[in-house]
């Protein structure tokens, strides 16, 4: 059985088409089907809302009060049945989205130009944050981070951009203090650890089909990636940190790559999303936006 509010819906209808064939062939229903839902709204009412006449019908006394109430329920429905509409053609609106610090500063807001010039009328809410959020707690559209973070069954995790983490420590500081031989050495040197990821701090590695792992230890904690880097970059110690942050120091040499055959695991980069279904285009074109613009990187 149809709800109250739709069979106001169909009430409306008819007093404005002024007969029930009339509403029915409007709406692709059988005269049948809207009486009984003109019979049902009054059976809910208590009172008789119309009665028909040679030329269709016609509204009582209480029907013609009671339209006026109807009425307004249809404007409602047709101004948001408008407003749903609008989001199907140029996306639109505020885009929440939340990005791990050092994807944000040296990958996202450089993309964003490029992003907003595409689609105007979408404006960008960012946060860099490296802990864990919540899509649907927290109301972001998206999270931008790795595919290692996705806890939430539910979500969805799309992969962006391939990527690999590092080891690597300045010049001054292997000059001080000496250069790792072996994986296992780093046991012995200063480690730099960030301190929003369970498990970040357990580093692993691959090479030649045998996996390595050692619990970085050391004098320093950020709770960054990019507090990390900064750290590294000053001479504090050995980091561990995605490609994208450190290619060009090391390219310039103001960080030294160590072990460069060993395979760093799980670093690429991923969007999480809470659902496939009936995304809004401004999410939509978002994704497709980063995987296009990333992957071509």
């Amino acid at each position: 059985m149809m709800d109250v509010s739709s069979q106001m819906l169909v009430y409306v209808k008819v007093v404005e088409m002024g007969s029930i064939s009339a509403a029915s062939r409007s709406s692709g229903q059988t005269p049948s089907a809207v009486s009984k839902q003109i019979r049902h709204l009054e059976d809910h009412v208590g009172h008789r809302l119309l009665h028909r006449t040679k030329a269709g019908v016609a509204m009582t006394d209480e029907g013609r009060e009671y339209y006026e109430k109807c009425r307004a329920v249809a404007d409602k429905f047709l101004e948001a049945e408008a407003h749903i509409s609008s989001f199907n053609g140029n996306p639109k609106g505020v885009l929440s989205v939340a990005s791990s610090v050092a994807f944000g500063k040296y990958q996202l807001i450089n993309a964003l130009p490029e992003f907003l010039k595409l689609y105007p009328e979408i404006t960008i809410s960012l946060e860099l944050t490296d802990r864990q959020v919540d899509l649907e707690d927290e109301s972001f559209d998206v999270a931008i981070n790795f595919s290692e973070q996705l806890i939430n069954p539910n979500a969805i995790a799309r992969k962006i951009m391939k990527n690999e983490r590092i080891l690597c420590a300045s010049p001054a500081f292997l000059e001080a203090y000496g250069t790792p031989k072996t994986f296992s050495d780093l046991a012995n040197f200063n480690c730099l650890r960030t301190s929003n990821f369970v498990g970040r701090n357990a580093w692993e590695a691959e090479v030649d089909g045998i996996e390595y792992k050692v619990i970085a230890t050391g004098n320093f904690v950020g709770n960054s990636a990019d507090a990390v880097f900064k750290a590294a970059l000053s001479g504090l110690g050995i980091a561990r940190l995605s490609s994208y942050v450190v290619a060009d120091k090391i390219a310039s040499g103001d960080l030294t790559r160590l072990f460069p055959a060993y395979a760093q695991k799980h670093a690429d980069v991923a969007v999480i999303f809470a659902s496939k279904r009936n995304l809004a285009p401004k999410i939509r074109v978002f994704l497709d936006f980063l995987a296009e613009r990333f992957q071509r990187s």
